[in-house]
Parts: C-alpha cells; sequence; structure tokens
C-alpha cells in the first residue's frame, strides 16, 4: 500500500519539489558508456554479456534482503545485470543518502531514494548525476510514450535548465482511488451508538467524543481512541485543508494558493484560515480525540497499536487492508465553519521526481536506463507490482491479476504488506515507476477504496485547478532555500505547538510577524515570479 505517500511522507518533501535552477553547464552530445556496445535495443536480456552494478535504495522492511529478493533474482535472470544492493530503511535514508552524496562516496545509481529537485539540479549542474535526456529519447520507449501522453509530467520531470535528471513515481491520473481519499470510520461504532457519519467539523468532534466516551465496543473499559495516525499530523491536515478553505490550487505547492479572486499567491501556514484549522486540532488534541503521540510515532509502531482495533477513526489507507480490521467506510469529506467543503490536498499525479538517478560513476548508463524503464511498461509493471505467476498471483478467466492466498490470507499471520515484501519491494510507497490500477493490489486497488474515492470525488479540486509544481532558476532557489529553510522549520514547530498548546494562540500574530522578519515576503514574490514565467510558457 501506498501510505497516502504524495500527502504523508512526501508533504515534508513537497517544500523542495519546486526547486530548479538553470543549466550552468555546456550543452553537447552524451558520452556514450564504455560499454554500449554491450547493450541490445529490445527484448531481454538488456545486455549480452553479464555485468554488475551498484545501486543504493531504500526499502521500508528492516527484514528485507535486496540482494536475495525474488523480484531482483528473476529480473537479473531476464536482463543479465546484477545488481550489489546497499539498502537503508526509509527513516534512515535522508540522513546516509546526504553524507554519501557530501563525500563523493556514492553508488552508480539511486533507486526509490527519494532526491528532491535542489539535488537534482544541483549535483545535475555538478555532474556528479547524469543528464538522462539523450539516454530516454534511445533507450527508454515506455517512459518517452507518458512523458508524451501526460503533459504535465514532462513539465515537471524537466528541470529549468532543459534536462532531466531522475526517473519519477507517476500515479495514473486515472487511478481516482490515488488522488483523493478520506480517512476510516468505524461503521459498526456509529450503528453502535445511533450516530450517523459527520458531515461537518462540528458533528466530527462530537463523534470523536462519543467514540472516546461511550464504550462502543461494549467491553466495559475506556479503551476507545477516537482519530489516528502514523503518519503525522499532515494526515489530518490533508484531509481538512479543503474543509477550511486551503490549497484551493491543490497540493504541489503545498504553502502557497491564491488570495480570493486573484492569482497573488499567499503564503497558507500564516492564514487565517490556517489558524481556524489548527483550532479545531488543537480542540480535538487536548481533549485526547487524537493520538497524543501523533508527533513522535512511527508508522509501525502505531500499526502495531491500531491493529487492536481500539480507534474509531483512522488515516492513511483501508484498515481491512492494512490491520485486517472489518467494519470501517470512508467518513465523507466535511462541511467548515464557513459553509466550505472540498478536498484540496491532490496533485498532478506525478510524485517524487528523483526515485531513480544515475551518477557519474555508471559504468553502463544505456543499460541500466533501459533496466529502469521496463518498469514504466506493462510486463515489468505488472512484475513489480504483482510478482510472479503461480508464486504470488494468479490470473482469472477474465484476464484479472489477483495475489494467492499466500498473500492476501497469510497461513503465518502477516498481513498483506508484509507478506508480499517478501518477494517484491513496493510496500512503504517509495519506488520509480507508474501506479496503473489493473496492477495494483494495495488497498486503493480494493473496492472499498474505490468508494471511498467516489464519494470524494464530487469534493474533489478538478484537474485544471491543480498548478504544477514550481520552477526556479538558480538565482531563485538560492533566494527560496535562504529563506524557507528556515521558515518551514517555524512553521513545523509552531504548528506542532499550537496543536499541542504548547503554543498559545494569542501568539498567532507574533508568529506571523517572525515569519515577515524571516523574509517570506522576499519568498512569495519569488514564487509570484516563477508562476508568472510558468503561465507565459504554457
Amino acid at each position: 500500500m501506498k501510505r497516502r505517500v504524495f500527502s504523508s511522507v512526501a508533504v515534508t518533501l513537497l517544500l523542495t519539489a519546486g526547486i530548479l535552477g538553470a543549466c550552468s553547464k555546456e550543452d553537447g552530445p552524451v558520452e556514450k558508456g564504455a560499454n554500449v556496445g554491450n547493450v541490445n535495443a529490445t527484448g531481454m536480456p538488456i545486455v549480452e554479456e553479464k555485468i554488475q552494478v551498484d545501486g543504493f535504495a531504500a526499502k521500508f522492511f528492516a527484514s528485507q534482503n535486496w540482494d536475495s529478493l525474488m523480484l531482483w533474482d528473476e529480473y537479473e535472470k531476464m536482463s543479465n545485470i546484477e545488481v550489489n544492493w546497499n539498502t537503508v530503511q526509509i527513516e534512515g535514508l535522508a540522513e546516509k543518502r546526504n553524507l554519501a552524496l557530501a563525500a563523493g562516496d556514492y553508488p552508480e545509481f539511486y533507486f526509490a531514494s527519494a532526491l528532491s529537485k535542489t539535488d537534482l539540479i544541483k549535483y545535475g549542474e555538478q555532474g556528479v548525476f547524469l543528464s538522462l535526456n539523450d539516454y530516454i529519447d534511445e533507450y527508454a520507449p515506455n517512459f518517452k510514450k507518458l512523458l508524451d501522453e501526460y503533459p504535465a509530467v514532462k513539465q515537471g520531470v524537466t528541470m529549468a535548465d532543459g534536462n532531466i535528471y531522475g526517473f519519477p513515481a507517476i500515479y495514473d491520473p486515472e487511478f481516482e482511488a490515488l488522488r483523493a481519499g478520506t480517512p476510516w470510520i468505524n461503521q459498526d461504532w456509529l450503528e453502535k451508538l445511533g450516530l450517523q457519519a459527520p458531515e461537518t467539523t462540528d458533528e466530527l468532534y462530537a463523534v470523536l467524543k462519543a467514540f472516546k466516551e461511550q464504550d462502543p465496543n461494549g467491553n466495559g473499559k475506556a479503551d476507545e481512541l477516537g482519530w489516528g495516525s502514523g503518519y503525522g499530523v499532515a494526515e489530518f491536515t490533508s484531509y481538512l485543508r479543503g474543509t477550511f478553505g486551503l490549497n484551493k490550487q491543490g497540493s504541489m505547492n503545498i504553502n502557497l494558493d491564491f488570495k480570493e479572486g486573484t492569482e497573488e499567491f499567499r503564503f497558507v501556514p500564516a492564514t487565517d484560515e490556517y489558524k481556524e484549522m489548527l483550532v479545531f486540532l488543537n480542540k480535538l488534541y487536548k481533549e485526547g480525540l487524537v493520538n497524543q503521540d501523533v508527533f513522535t510515532t512511527e508508522p509501525q509502531t502505531f500499526s502495531a497499536e491500531a491493529s487492536k482495533g481500539n480507534y474509531g477513526m483512522l488515516s492513511e489507507v483501508d484498515p481491512a487492508e492494512l490491520l485486517k480490521l472489518d467494519g470501517y467506510v470512508g467518513v465523507p469529506v466535511l462541511e467548515g465553519p464557513t459553509g466550505e467543503r472540498a478536498y484540496n490536498t491532490v496533485s498532478t499525479g506525478l510524485g517524487n521526481l528523483g526515485m531513480f538517478v544515475l551518477t557519474d560513476k555508471a559504468k553502463n548508463p544505456e543499460a541500466m536506463v533501459r533496466w529502469m524503464d521496463h518498469f514504466y511498461g506493462e510486463e515489468g509493471n505488472k512484475m513489480f507490482f504483482m510478482g510472479f505467476e503461480g508464486v504470488t498471483y494468479e490470473e482469472d478467466a477474465e484476464g484479472n491479476f489477483k495475489y494467492l492466498p499466500e498473500i492476501t490470507d497469510n497461513p503465518n499471520g502477516l498481513n498483506m504488506d508484509q507478506a508480499i515484501s517478501e518477494y517484491l519491494t513496493w510496500p512503504g510507497g517509495y519506488y520509480p515507476g507508474i501506479v496503473r490500477q489493473q496492477y495494483f493490489q494495495g488497498a486503493e486497488g480494493k473496492e472499498a477504496s474505490a468508494e471511498n474515492a467516489a464519494q470524494t470525488k464530487p469534493y474533489r479540486i478538478k484537474d485544471e485547478d491543480i498548478i504544477p509544481g514550481l520552477n526556479y532558476t538558480l538565482e531563485e532557489n538560492d533566494k527560496v532555500s535562504a529563506v524557507m529553510t528556515d521558515v518551514q522549520t517555524y512553521v513545523d514547530e509552531m504548528t506542532a505547538g499550537f496543536i499541542t498548546g504548547k503554543q498559545d494562540f494569542s501568539k498567532w500574530d507574533e508568529y506571523k510577524k517572525s515569519l515577515d522578519k524571516m523574509g517570506l515576503q522576499s519568498y512569495l514574490e519569488v514564487a509570484q515570479g516563477a508562476y508568472e514565467r510558468m503561465q507565459k510558457d504554457k
């Protein structure tokens, strides 16, 4: 399951996701790899004579050994390319990745390593990351086809210098359950207490309070909890932004939306609407209606607690799939205090751009671009997400693919993510490639998530209203980085403080003045200029 990676884990990445730079390298023909003559133009194997390459990757499950994982073993047999993997868990990714780059001790390629646009342009200009344009034209027909089909994707992956430095994660724009979905509420508890699913923020408060105080599980103990998330407060704010009139231009630039009736940016975390959202979350937090460790808990720690079935409402994905908890349905999009009723935390479908990056140490760039491109095509996409027929999945008479019972109802008590991770790498949500509904058997691919998405869609922001990630020049990038590094840290700290009550809302004006002193207005000016330039270039 993807874990709403573009609305939770990726929220912290979206700050840097719009930072681009201008080219300082001389343009010229791409340099061919030393072993280009060993590369087949089409089909398998990719290379005639076997090669070994060194790769760095992030993984979700510590127990996985990628050097003996079936996915990579089988792909090695097909492609004639053996990868020597150096892996790190997602929680330690940024530190280890950045230290290696700073020390010059980096591999031939990065896989599932979530490199930001800032890193792509920085190390691309230095020549550490290879420009992939010419390689894509010649060796990546599947990815090139997607760029032609989805101009917004091509726009998003192309840096301001005209170069593409990374292969991205793409969420099929037709796969609605990946675009938007609400948290999950325990329908059995609602019925037990004679309640309806909440339609407003006031009703949500009342329902969560009833869950906590009225013993809906009937065990005579005060062990019920309200709304929980293992991926931080962003899961709560993602659901509520539209309800409070925020982010009417989508979530590709999470801190920016327009002043009402204009195309002039405002800074979302400094708006009155953002304050009102925090006031509401503070009300929930101080009454114990959201998990009190939301700012510190880790996903797997939270999942272990949530699997006990004591939460009335859960973010992320369908609890039936993730936690084997039945009885949950998607909660409606809420109407807010001013009558707003919208779901706005939606992207164009383009995820992190730096999910596959080749470095200047790559001895076989042509082969590795073909290696990566396979996962954007039908067969590679099926293998990446479904695995291997007769081992992890089967195909029925109608041509539908489904996991075998050993995966969906594991005899050892593993949930689906744990079971499939014994063969594949996609659980946890960090990967390059495209997520298509036909082959994605995570929670978003199931009927319950489709129903959740269907009820959300009437309130979802329209695609034409979503602004792509802004592209900055090198000079603009320096200005934005100088301001936003400190600003974002301060916003995150104060957001947590206001919600937990460690900061009093009487300090709101002081908070906004501090943002201005940190250079917020200069950031808004740069962002406005980048937006206006983008409009001219359409």
